[in-house]
């Protein structure tokens, strides 16, 4: 069976554990090879490494700096469908979702070519006479990237281009459900030219990503996972007095209003409640209908016959809407979950349990769920549910939706669908989210913007990508500056 190696100092390395880890394809049921859990030499191997490195890879120009990631962008561009396959047949994510995260990770890389320009820092001459002053962005050392499985190729790319584009070093430790889109995408790295040591992969499971927290070389790290993941990430950093991002879990609030398009958004609604089989930060959870009960009883038929359309099956096949859920634990804790909001009285309207998907009969598989008479105090509507299960919720009004959202402890994003400018702007303004759509589901900020939640959904100060990423990544030296002169002058 292959087993993927390690990548230190520029090298791909076996790894010399004695403890592996299967990654599956999840529409088959089947292993597509092992990772190694690392041992506590590699890591520490891997962390010097990329400590000496730093201390002359800061030194170079920024210019220069952005070189390899030209060649990088280009790589990944020519590779696009090689890099997708990998994402479908580890994670099992729909073909075109499977396209759209790897141009979002090569977006990545275009956002990170600015860094230079981010870093000029700033200046004023003559604060008193004769004194200027001026700040720097300089790097810090070595920054770490505990990953989820959901975006295997995307997500790294949030951090680790802004972190080596600003001088620092970096290591990403794999994720062990889904390791093979970024051991594919550091074939390419290890092409585009970057110093040995600079960017580097190592496999290992949560005592590996613990050790690297705690290795008194890192500087700082970035991880997106569920909320206790990212609040026990955050702690163990942040009381090693390291810097830390951390991405937490989420529960998205969709509030639909009788001036809503309902016809145009229902295609944009599929992709939010059942894009990536449900299991994103950003998927759709609760959807509150603000009307009376002729509107609701429309809008849930309409969602229902789109959600009944939609196609269960391998991602590979380009017709395929819906994939697998990424392993047979996850899909059992889903099912678990939906039998507990059915106990709870939410009433279950469509049910996707139990779908069979022919060629697939082992596949982990969920059809789109949907629940109503659900309402805040059950877990169904509280709690973050990672799958394709959404629940519908008749609401007074826009004050009640955003009341309601406003006391859910999650917050990573929120969206309403109307064409009111009235209802828009009031949404906006009193909506404690700071990710918010306006009949945008998915609000998925593109790579030049920040990219986190707020509330239980993140916690840190400085978020993913943009200029906020580059800020994580430095620190701002400030330097007042005055020369007196000779007094003296010297004749030829």
């Amino acid at each position: 069976m292959n087993v993927l190696k390690n990548y230190i100092n520029g090298e791909f390395i076996n790894s010399e554990s004695k403890r592996f880890f299967e990654f599956i394809n999840p529409a088959l049921d089947e292993p597509l090879g092992k990772i190694p859990i690392s041992t506590k030499e590699e890591v520490h191997r891997a962390v010097e490494a990329a400590k000496l490195a730093f201390l002359e890879w800061r030194k170079v120009p920024g210019i220069k700096r952005i070189q390899p990631f030209f060649r990088l962008l280009a790589l990944i561009k020519e590779n696009v469908n090689a890099i997708a396959e990998s994402v479908v047949i580890n994670h099992g994510k729909e073909w075109n979702a499977a396209v759209g995260e790897v141009t979002r990770t090569y977006q990545m890389i275009e956002a990170s070519l600015s860094v230079p320009e981010y870093q000029k820092g700033q200046y004023m001459s003559n604060i008193a006479l004769g004194i200027d002053e001026y700040s720097i962005l300089e790097p810090l050392g070595v920054f770490i990237m505990i990953p989820p499985f959901n975006f295997p190729a995307m997500v790294p790319f949030w951090f680790w281009p802004f972190a080596v584009a600003s001088g620092n070093a970096y290591i990403i430790k794999s994720n062990e459900q889904t390791p093979l889109a970024l051991q594919h995408i550091f074939k390419y790295i290890d092409e585009a030219g970057f110093p040995p040591g600079v960017i580097n992969y190592i496999h290992g499971d949560v005592e590996v990503a613990n050790q690297l927290i705690e290795h008194p070389d890192v500087v700082g790290v970035s991880s997106v996972g569920s909320t206790p993941v990212a609040q026990a990430i955050y702690t163990k950093a942040s009381n090693l007095f390291k810097r830390a991002q951390c991405h937490g879990g989420a529960n998205n609030f969709l509030v639909v209003t009788e001036n809503a398009n309902v016809e145009k958004i229902m295609t944009n609604l599929m992709n939010t409640l059942f894009g990536n089989s449900g299991q994103r930060c950003l998927s759709g959870a609760v959807i509150m209908i603000v009307g009376n009960q002729n509107f609701y009883n429309n809008f849930k038929k309409q969602l229902l016959k789109a959600t009944t359309s939609l196609k269960v099956g391998y991602g590979m096949d380009k017709e395929t809407f819906m994939g697998p859920i990424v392993s047979k634990k996850s899909l059992g804790k889903l099912n678990d979950q939906i039998q507990n909001g059915i106990d709870e009285g939410a009433a279950l309207f469509l049910d996707g349990r139990g779908i069979q998907v022919p060629g697939y009969e082992k596949g982990y598989f969920l059809g789109p769920c949907l629940f109503e008479n659900a309402k805040p105090g059950m877990k169904i509507y509280d709690e973050e549910v990672f799958g394709p299960v959404a629940c519908l919720d008749l609401v007074n009004s826009i004050e009640e939706a955003v009341k309601i959202i406003n006391q859910n402890p999650k917050g990573n994003a929120v969206t309403i669908y109307t064409e009111s400018g009235e209802e828009a702007r009031f949404f906006r303004s009193e909506v404690h989210n700071i990710q918010t759509g306006i009949n945008i589901g998915v609000v998925a900020p593109l790579a030049w913007f920040p990219f986190a939640g707020s509330k239980d959904s993140f916690f840190g100060t400085l978020r993913a990508q943009g200029y906020e990423g580059v800020k994580f990544f430095t620190q701002e030296r400030v330097i007042i500056e005055r020369f007196h002169g000779s007094t003296k002058i010297e004749w030829d």
